[in-house]
């Protein structure tokens, strides 16, 4: 068994924590929070010990890895101490808001073994993995384009979007790497608009953007297109699609049920989306889970690793600076 701590136990880190605690190969050590009573709510339901600091757990010789559901801005230095300690890391994203920040860290784990996986869980999720499986087995020929639809169910609290680094570090970063995966080479430019369409006085209060649409360029001249949007009204929409020049695949929004009513005057449909993040990529994150237990287990690279958490940031970066300077920025100007 895997003895794994929790650092945060916020929505996220609730989340991993039970995962952690029903895996088969994997045992939910111990829990740790600033917020001490969160932690102990969720060690008493999942039957953990409650530590008194971070420190404490990366100390602890009985815990064999750690997974980071912290606050963004505990990242790094969380992912160095575990580092340093030992043991490996399952960090979710963004790394840290600030690339300078990232490249030090990079620069304090470099020469480590230890792995370090990075949460962008979309990776794992089955249709996603299907469809880029069948680009690489040749079924759709070369691969010429990517279109990624990313779509909240609604705008977050306002306290959110004051910690959140913007949309294009805390939304987008996802469809980045989903990109990056799909795609299976570096994008080289990146062109990106942002609007304030759905709460224009609040985004233009916090300086950033509800919804987006950005053009990615690799060297071979494959075509990446991200539009991504807070608030959709008729539920929470993730789609990729992949276009080659012998056909197209799509992974499409997964639903709990699909309903079809026939009366003597209409065809009635009722198709609902699933709710959220945690709804929608549930098989996801215990996929995500479960690479990370085997690469700890077997001592093999970590399918995500610091690269892509890193390179993720870079394309963030260029996706703001290409909003506000409107025009292409090449990769080189912000890596």
């Amino acid at each position: 068994m895997v003895r794994i701590a929790v650092l945060g136990c916020g929505r996220i880190g609730r989340m991993h924590a039970a995962n952690i605690a029903n895996h088969p190969t994997a045992e939910l050590a111990t829990i740790y929070d600033i917020q001490t009573a969160a932690a102990k709510d969720i060690a008493e339901k999942l039957n953990a010990s409650v530590a008194d600091s971070a420190k404490a757990i990366f100390i602890d010789p009985s815990i064999d890895a750690v997974l980071i559901a912290t606050a963004t801005p505990t990242h790094a230095e969380y992912i160095e101490a575990a580092v340093k300690a030992g043991k490996p890391v399952l960090c979710e994203k963004p790394i840290d808001l600030s690339l300078e920040r990232v490249n030090s860290c990079m620069k304090a784990i470099a020469g480590s073994s230890v792995p370090v996986q990075i949460g962008f869980n979309r990776r794992f999720d089955p249709g996603h993995k299907a469809a880029r499986n069948a680009v690489i087995a040749g079924e759709i020929g070369d691969l010429h384009q990517v279109i990624i639809t990313s779509r909240d169910p609604g705008m977050p609290h306002r306290n959110y979007w004051l910690e959140a680094g913007g949309i294009f570090r805390d939304m987008v970063i996802h469809d980045f790497d989903l990109a990056r995966f799909m795609l299976r080479e570096e994008p080289i430019e990146v062109f990106s608009i942002g609007g304030r369409l759905i709460d224009p006085n609040l985004m233009e209060e916090l300086q950033d953007y509800d919804s987006t649409m950005t053009i990615m360029r690799t060297a071979t001249g494959r075509q990446c297109h991200i539009n991504t949007s807070r608030a959709s009204n008729y539920g929470y929409d993730q789609r990729v699609e992949l276009l080659g020049d012998k056909g197209m695949v799509q992974s499409q929004n997964k639903k709990p049920y699909e309903l079809r009513k026939f009366g003597s005057t209409a065809v009635e449909s009722t198709s609902l989306y699933l709710e959220f993040f945690i709804e929608r990529y549930k098989e996801a994150f215990n996929e995500e889970l479960n690479a990370f237990i085997n690469s700890v287990e077997k001592n093999e690279p970590v399918p995500v690793n610091f690269e892509d958490g890193r390179r993720a940031l870079i394309l963030a970066e260029a996706a703001i600076k290409s909003a506000v300077e409107g025009r292409f920025i090449k990769i080189d100007e912000v890596n």
